[in-house]
């Protein structure tokens, strides 16, 4: 360490940077502090973080920007999405000859000159830049080229904040601006997490997704539908000339202060486009697991298995089941800078701090498998696939959690037991799925019960045993849903998991083996603890969380 300062401390000596008095002063504090000795040369003010980085990007021969003195080019900018630009902390500067000039704060960085090569198809020649300087020519720079687009809505991966109100006071004479600005707010308010705009032969509906049910919300004339669809498709940057293929794109506004995303996706109907915008709030992916509504024997099971060092842990259930929560809230007890966790997405929807999160893309072959292939070069503690599709995935994320890995990851299957024989039927080998799955977790998302108007009452006793409760253990009494001003007449106010949690014991391994049915397998993780669905879903009847009809309508 000593060695490389003193190598530094000479570099800048024979620049005429600093003085032979300074690197001796510069140096005491270094041994003294252990601070690096370039970070003690800006602290003392013998250097600019710049000059010392045009002195090493001249001894590694790669070019130094200054920005003071270097003004980026328009085609250059244009060329490179600034969310690409502020996730890699890079500045484009010129272009010609198909060779795009880059300013890094970490020119080595071999994800960021892949994707930028991918993005543009030129050859990207990087060069050095201080990361202050470079964070403050992209807000410059890129703010010059926003205010020159016709809207303020952008629609790439990572997206430029929109404040609602903002938008309705530049086109306050805009009704359809307004209106649209109207469902946005109300949908976030009420908490719903779709919000359906379907034509339909003489008006328009709006219906969102509050608690995983959809609700009518209002009706709209059909003079206004082509206004709506459109205002909708430029807010995500969609083609609202092409009404005859399905579409996608994303924007981000700000409600009432908070940054919230979209996904949008219109569909060709038969009454014209329908529009689905997906809400995905930021904080809804930090929950923790004791939020997520486990019984503690059942989280008592599946910690167990997620804080091992390595093996296979999936999560199965339909979609909008929560499946990515839950991975998501084990990762965050996972999350520390001793551990190296890397995952795979399609799309990464949320991004989270200290987690190299990697977005698959098709178009560019990079698929889930060939994540995978490239996570195993990288030293990765913790992996999490998205979505186990295929064979190729399957057995890739099988040898990863034989070879010391902790693989998560999720199956589309309708209980635990049913995980085991998918893999099989997948063609990975019997006694891989039996060594390596360590755990299965099913489970589904049921509304809770509204706390200001929930009634209890005795049902009667055969309509428990028709639900499932054992006879020689009826509860007394149990609550069902009423409905009040707080839960919008529903009765239920908020949702919470039922889970069904199958560790892969001895004998269930065994079972595996031998290539024994779901069934089979079920039978054996009752009689080793576990509780399935329809019994967790019970247990918080008894509990007063939710209702048997609700638990009923999610659990077949």
């Amino acid at each position: 360490m000593a060695e490389a300062g003193q190598r530094l401390g000479a570099l800048l000596m024979r620049a005429g940077i600093i003085t032979d008095r300074q690197l001796t002063d510069a140096l005491e504090v270094h041994k003294a502090t252990g601070s690096p000795l370039g970070r003690v040369l800006v602290d003392l003010g013998y250097a600019t973080q710049g000059a010392i980085l045009s002195v090493m990007a001249a001894q590694i021969g790669i070019q130094y920007i200054d920005f003071s003195v270097t003004t980026p080019e328009p085609t250059a900018i244009a060329a490179v999405p600034k969310d690409l630009a502020q996730r890699y902390t890079l500045m484009p500067v010129s272009m010609g000859d198909g060779e795009l000039v880059v300013a890094m704060a970490d020119p080595q960085n071999v994800l960021a000159l892949d994707d930028l090569r991918i993005l543009t198809g030129h050859e990207i020649k990087p060069a050095i830049s201080t990361k202050d300087d470079i964070l403050a020519t992209i807000e410059e720079y890129y703010k010059v080229a926003e205010h020159a687009e016709e809207d303020d809505f952008i629609g790439s991966d990572e997206v430029e904040e929109i404040d609602l109100e903002q938008l309705t006071d530049v086109t306050s004479d805009a009704p359809i601006v307004k209106l649209v600005n109207y469902i946005i707010n109300k949908a976030v308010t009420d908490g719903a997490s779709d919000i359906h705009i379907e034509p339909q032969e003489k008006d328009l509906r709006v219906r969102f997704r509050v608690d995983g049910v959809l609700h009518e919300v209002m009706r709209s004339p059909r003079t206004v539908q082509a206004s709506i669809i459109s205002r909708f498709k430029i807010m995500a940057e969609m083609d609202i000339a092409e009404t005859r293929k399905p579409q996608d794109g994303h924007c981000a506004v700000t409600v009432s202060g908070h940054k919230v995303d979209f996904r949008v996706s219109s569909l060709p109907t038969v009454y014209g486009e329908r529009i689905v915008l997906r809400i995905l709030r930021k904080d809804a992916i930090m929950l923790q697991l004791s939020d997520l509504g486990f019984l503690p024997s059942s989280l008592d099971r599946f910690e167990a298995s997620f804080r091992k060092p390595y093996g296979a842990i999936l999560v199965t259930g339909p979609t909008g089941s929560g499946k990515s929560t839950s991975l998501y809230a084990a990762i965050n007890v996972l999350n520390s800078p001793e551990k190296h966790i890397i995952t795979a997405e399609d799309p990464v929807e949320y991004r989270v701090p200290g987690i190299n999160q990697c977005q698959t893309n098709a178009r560019a072959g990079l698929t889930f498998a060939r994540a995978l292939r490239s996570f195993l070069r990288c030293s990765p503690d913790v992996i999490l696939v998205g979505e186990i599709r295929d064979r190729e995935t399957a057995g890739i994320a099988i040898e990863s959690a034989l070879t010391g890995h902790l693989v998560l990851s999720t199956l589309h299957t309708n209980d635990a037991p049913g995980a085991i024989t998918r893999l099989v039927e997948m063609g990975v080998e019997p006694f891989l799925v039996s060594s390596a799955v360590d755990c299965v977790l099913a489970q589904r998302l049921a509304r809770r019960l509204c706390k200001e108007c929930k009634e209890e009452y005795s049902p009667k006793p055969q309509a428990l045993i028709d639900a499932g409760f054992p006879a020689d253990n009826l509860p007394d009494r149990i609550f069902k849903a009423v409905g009040c001003k707080k839960c919008g007449g529903t009765g239920y106010k908020g949702r919470m998991g039922v889970h069904e949690v199958l560790i892969v014991s001895e004998e269930i391994s065994r079972l595996a083996v031998a290539e024994a049915t779901a069934e089979e397998i079920k039978k054996q993780a009752i009689a080793e603890g576990m509780l399935t669905l329809r019994q967790d879903g019970l247990e918080k009847v008894r509990m007063g969380q939710t209702s048997i009809e609700e638990i009923l309508r999610v659990i077949v």
